[in-house]
């Protein structure tokens, strides 16, 4: 059962993933993390009225609610690609376009609470696959997006994807709402 999740090297993810990686970075307990975040979600937006939720900062930015869609699409897409990578599937995984996903998604639609309870459901999900990997497992390395990838920075990477995401919420959307 898996305890700490170490920082993977820079050899085990792409470039453009570094600003996630050094969000993991500062957090001491990783895999503490990924259950907190369950929680400072729900604290920040649960409040919101549907109104709010549907707030955008920018006439180019998505909604809050499309930000937590957004989460939970990359939630589904990390997730997958840690089961491929940890499982040693070596078949390459491609990219996806997020704009379009949120596009065509309509998570403005969707109720916040049922946005906030898929992330909670999907993280939960995923913490309990991950306190399963081996050392092996999480030391296997793969191929997405044309880019080699570690179980272990995928793992960094769902929580500096959601911190990230979190900074711009508290900076640019919850003042304002």
């Amino acid at each position: 059962m898996l305890k700490q999740i170490s920082l993977p090297t820079t050899d085990e993810y792409a470039p453009f993933y570094a600003d996630y990686i050094q969000r993991a970075q500062k957090r001491d307990d990783r895999y503490g993390a990924l259950a907190d975040q369950i929680d400072d979600l729900h604290s920040a937006l649960a409040p919101l009225a549907d109104i709010q939720a549907r707030f955008k900062s920018g006439p180019a930015e998505w909604s809050i609610k499309e930000v937590i869609g957004h989460l939970n699409d990359v939630e589904r897409v990390f997730s997958y690609r840690l089961l491929r990578i940890s499982r040693n599937d070596a078949t390459p995984l491609s990219g996806f376009e997020q704009e379009d996903y949120v596009r065509e998604a309509g998570f403005d639609n969707y109720s916040l609470d049922d946005l906030l309870a898929e992330f909670e459901y999907l993280r939960r999900a995923n913490i309990i696959a991950i306190q399963q990997l081996s050392a092996e497992a999480i030391d296997r390395r793969g191929t997405a997006s044309g880019m080699t990838v570690s179980a272990r920075a995928i793992i960094c990477m769902m929580i500096g994807h959601v911190d990230h995401h979190m900074a711009s919420l508290h900076e640019k959307y919850l003042p304002n709402v």
